[in-house]
């Protein structure tokens, strides 16, 4: 009886074991931020537009299939994220544009409810919690036809300005946030697959402020299941 109790034990947890899967995945970040009043921001005087800022995400997870139609998902990612506003100055043949890069980069831990179609294409929803981990605001001059020095001169000026407003950012800034993401994976060959996900920030960034600044973001990488 111990004997039989001893193989069905093996048995179950190797069953179970097998359900479970980890892997690693890496890729390409596309982020925005959206704040009131971005259609009326100025920088000196100057009208600026809202763009994207790009940078890459990496990280691991964890897959428990609860059928074979269906699973849950946990990940730890690191992700370069924030936004950018951007402004151009033209003035008797002269014009320069000018990037207001604000930079949060977030420890991310996204849970994800997995379906699976097919065996091989999944589709996946979920909330995640964000960690502020570093924040930095710049401000640079470029793609300019002004002289060189009148260029230098003003970055000069502007990186005492970027060093007070960083100051500023991170004092103002949620170090935790959260949000809400949708996504489809597809496995390639064998481990390998293709991921991509959109991610809808629900948490205003402002901290003690009345003015609201959320973050959506999209991602799309590779990874790989050991």
């Amino acid at each position: 009886m111990k004997k039989l109790f001893l193989v069905s034990a093996l048995a179950l947890f190797g069953a179970m074991n097998a359900q479970t899967t980890f892997g690693v995945k890496a890729g390409y970040a596309l982020s925005q931020m959206n704040a009131d009043g971005d259609d009326d921001m100025e920088f000196e005087g100057i009208g600026v537009d809202k763009k994207s800022k790009s940078g890459f995400y990496v990280g691991g997870f964890v897959e428990h299939k609860l059928t074979d139609k269906f699973a849950l998902q946990g990940e730890l990612q690191y992700a370069e994220l924030g936004g950018r506003y951007q402004g151009k100055f033209e003035d008797s043949g002269y014009h320069a544009t000018f990037n207001m890069d604000f930079k949060i980069n977030q420890i991310l831990i996204p849970l994800s409810a997995k379906y699976y179609p097919t065996s091989n294409f999944a589709l996946s929803a979920g909330p995640y919690l964000g960690f502020v981990v570093s924040n930095k605001f710049e401000a640079k001059f470029k793609d300019s036809n002004l002289p060189k020095e009148v260029i230098a001169e003003a970055n000069d000026e502007l990186s005492d300005y970027n060093e007070m407003f960083s100051k500023s950012f991170d004092e103002g800034l949620q170090k935790v946030t959260f949000g809400l993401h949708i996504g489809a994976e597809y496995n390639i060959y064998k481990g390998l697959l293709i991921d991509a996900r959109y991610n809808f920030g629900l948490s205003n960034l402002e901290k003690d402020s009345n003015a609201s600044t959320k973050m959506n973001f999209f991602q799309v990488g590779l990874g790989y299941k050991f």
